[in-house]
């Protein structure tokens, strides 16, 4: 069952869950207290432990701290400070600050025209310590969106009785705020005010701007936040010294920052919360051929990273886990595994092998474990995805309970329904063995 999200109680006799909009009212005023701190540490070491939820500066003057110029020649610095920026600008897209870039245009973020910005996560190889290459790193950050003012999320199965539940729509209702007005100034109430008076005071709501229908759109909202940060950024004083170009990308946004001979390309995945869990309904595509711009994605990659930082916290010194990741996959390029694949296999691993087990010491045994049991998987046709149904998950990561519940998803599904996949990837995974091997001899 799929809970929803911002519901509300109609003071007009319409029954519902708590509302939202006092919480939403407080949390903007606390933003503007608490700030969100740094990225600089997530960037120059890109390990778990630095990649916690993202902050950015508290004002002007916390900016002005944050973006002093690192000693001339230390370029991790330098794409730290540039990314900081970047959090800031979302800082502001936050606190609603008026921005005025050309004198005669002004860019101003309402309320109830474009979701709220919730917490961010560092995912993806890069932060989570294990990026395989070295070059065209992407810094990857995903975004939650929280319901507006007199907005309600309500998540909806794209097929119901779909195993497992992967492909959701956000459909967006409006919501009664009359008991609330008071509270959050001139904000009116989209159901019980006039159309034209609403227009006037506070802009469109969400249905008219970032929706197709009544459901979220996942292009609308990208484009749309795109337009957001390039309005913020041409005002801050380091762009002068940073180019920000926009990246084509339909379901996310992505950005490269460039300075001289200096680029750093950062992808920005949007992203609804599950409830209180570490689970997120992305923009990410689906693995269709073709996904509907209103079609949804179930992630876990905050979880996913926050189970490598939670092995970060508690791995002693000298543990090699991540370049046991890194280097396996780094002989995937060519073949037609996942480095998803790999990673699930490592996950299985670390979760059942003692963290003394992964010390350099042991770096051979561990690379061995890795390859036999994908080996073994390879065989059997059949890898579990690593969350769903897994009763061995730290309590510390948090997952619907449709999901611990699920059956285990096979991510080799396709292997058991065509022999000739299977096939040509017990030939590549040999061919991955002697790569492997060569790779080690050379490095001895």
């Amino acid at each position: 069952m799929v809970s929803s999200i911002g519901v509300t109680t109609c003071p007009r006799g319409q029954p519902g869950q708590p509302s939202p909009e006092v919480h939403w009212a407080q949390c903007r005023a606390a933003g503007r207290q608490k700030g969100l701190g740094l990225l600089y540490s997530a960037l120059v070491r890109p390990r778990p432990e630095y990649c916690e939820q993202l902050r950015a500066p508290q004002g002007e003057k916390d900016l002005r701290v944050a973006t002093t110029c690192p000693e001339e020649g230390n370029k991790d610095a330098e794409r730290a400070m540039a990314v900081t920026i970047l959090v800031w600008v979302l800082q502001q897209l936050i606190l609603n600050v008026r921005v005025v870039g050309d004198e005669r245009d002004e860019a101003r973020r309402d309320h109830s025209s474009f979701p709220g910005l919730g917490s961010r996560f560092g995912i993806g190889s890069t932060m989570e310590g294990w990026s395989p290459s070295e070059e065209n790193i992407i810094y990857r950050v995903l975004v939650s969106l929280i319901p507006p003012y007199g907005h309600a999320f309500l998540p909806e199965l794209c097929n119901p009785g779909e195993t497992p539940e992967r492909n959701f729509r956000i459909r967006v209702q409006l919501v009664c705020t009359c008991k609330t007005e008071q509270l959050v100034g001139d904000m009116l109430c989209f159901i019980h005010h006039d159309e034209e008076e609403q227009r006037r005071n506070q802009g469109p709501s969400l249905l008219q701007t970032v929706c197709t229908g009544s459901y979220l759109d996942v292009q609308k909202t990208a484009c749309r936040f795109h337009q957001l940060v390039k309005a913020c950024w041409v005002v801050l004083p380091h762009s002068r010294r940073w180019r920000l170009t926009m990246l084509p990308c339909n379901r996310s946004c992505k950005f490269k920052m460039a300075k001289a001979e200096e680029e750093i390309i950062i992808e920005i995945m949007l992203g609804v919360q599950q409830g209180n869990s570490d689970i997120f309904l992305s923009s990410q595509a689906s693995e269709a051929l073709f996904t509907p711009s209103t079609t949804w994605t179930s992630s876990c990659a905050v979880a996913e990273a926050k189970f490598f930082e939670r092995l970060a916290r508690r791995a002693p010194d000298g543990s090699f886990h991540l370049r046991c990741l890194q280097l396996c996959a780094r002989i995937l390029v060519g073949t037609g595994f996942s480095e998803y694949a790999l990673k699930t296999v490592v996950m299985h691993l670390l979760n059942t092998t003692p963290l003394s087990g992964w010390h350099r010491t042991h770096f051979l045994l561990r690379l061995d474990d890795i390859m036999r049991y994908l080996c073994h998987c390879l065989e059997e046709k059949r890898l579990d995805h690593f969350f769903f149904g897994n009763e061995k998950i730290p309590e510390e990561i948090v997952l619907p309970p449709a999901l611990q519940r699920a059956e285990p998803f096979n991510l080799f599904q396709h292997l058991a329904q065509d022999p000739d996949a299977q096939a040509q990837a017990m030939r590549e995974f040999t061919d991955m063995q002697d790569r492997l091997t060569r790779m080690l001899a050379n490095d001895n």
